[in-house]
């Protein structure tokens, strides 16, 4: 049986359907020095966003056929080397949409009608009473929703938002089918999505082109009254740049589920009332991460069988 390396916890659906190889991990985080040795005679490799999978370290796999990525998502391992040593790269796309959609609703409704603000103020027992003119947040009936990046989480983002009555733009390389979404869309550019919106939501990958796509000079453009919620990639922001608009009051408040340099946040962002920060649980239901396992374990064990995985790059 192939030997299959796992770099961090995961749930039993996946790992049942590997039980027949070796599998080696699963029930912790492996560093560089034990991915290195352990990687070198493995077949497979069951992956996750943490996991800096460059050039050097595939170099030492001589017989890795397949990394199963437990993610959407792929910018931390280096597709081209993979490709050119011959190895199968999948990832788990069309299961985590709805759960993350949902992440990004959750922070976009914390941030708007400052709940976690609220909750804080209860939490230290501080006095309150009944006030009309008390914590006042925004609504969202007819104001604008910005997706950036109209893929099945930016979709689900904008049923979401089209289902509490806000009207729609998103941007996006072509015209995107919006029938499930209903209500107002719109497509336009970035720089018209930025200095429309009210919220402006990311849903894009992480590229040379998306990198820092909301800059010191997207944020200026953005609506002081507007805020920005971000479930995508921390780098897609210029989170120091997202610092100093915060403070100087050039947009409203953030809800933020990734980070530039995660687990690290800057500790500017930790002393500000006006942003909701959460650690990358945008697919975190039990229900998402059991699919995203068994769908990683599936295309491994197709590869290791000389079949077509389900969802290969």
């Amino acid at each position: 049986m192939g030997k299959t390396v796992v770099t961090a916890p995961q749930l039993p659906a996946g790992l049942e359907l590997l039980s027949d190889h070796q599998v080696v991990g699963g029930d912790h985080f492996m560093d560089r020095a034990e991915l290195s040795e352990q990687i070198r005679d493995a077949d497979a490799l069951l992956s996750s966003l943490s996991d800096p999978l460059d050039a050097q370290l595939l170099q030492e796999a001589k017989n890795l056929k397949v990394i199963g990525q437990c993610a959407a998502g792929f910018n931390n391992i280096d597709v081209a080397a993979a490709k050119k040593a011959g190895i199968t790269v999948t990832t788990t796309p069309g299961v985590l949409h709805e759960a993350t959609a949902d992440l990004a609703f959750t922070l976009l409704l914390q941030v708007t009608r400052r709940t976690s603000e609220a909750e804080r103020l209860v939490r230290a027992g501080k006095s309150w009473r009944y006030d009309h003119t008390f914590m006042l947040g925004m609504g969202l009936q007819g104001d604008t929703l910005g997706i950036v990046g109209l893929g099945q989480i930016g979709e689900a983002m904008a049923r979401r938002g089209a289902a509490f009555g806000m009207n729609i733009l998103y941007s996006a390389h072509s015209d995107k089918d919006t029938s499930r979404i209903g209500g107002n869309v719109r497509r336009v550019d970035n720089d018209e999505l930025i200095a429309s919106s009210d919220v402006v939501s990311l849903h894009c990958p992480l590229t040379e082109e998306t990198r820092h796509l909301i800059d010191a000079d997207a944020l200026k453009a953005m609506k002081q009254s507007a805020y920005l919620v971000n479930t995508a990639r921390g780098a897609c922001v210029d989170e120091q740049a997202l610092v100093r608009a915060l403070k100087e009051g050039q947009i409203a408040g953030a809800g933020l589920d990734v980070y530039e340099d995660e687990p690290k946040i800057s500790p500017e962002l930790l002393e500000m009332e006006n942003v909701v920060l959460l650690p990358h649980i945008g697919s975190a239901t039990r229900q998402t991460r059991d699919k995203m396992s068994a769908l990683t374990a599936r295309n491994i064990l197709a590869v290791l069988s000389g079949e077509k995985a389900e969802t290969p790059l």
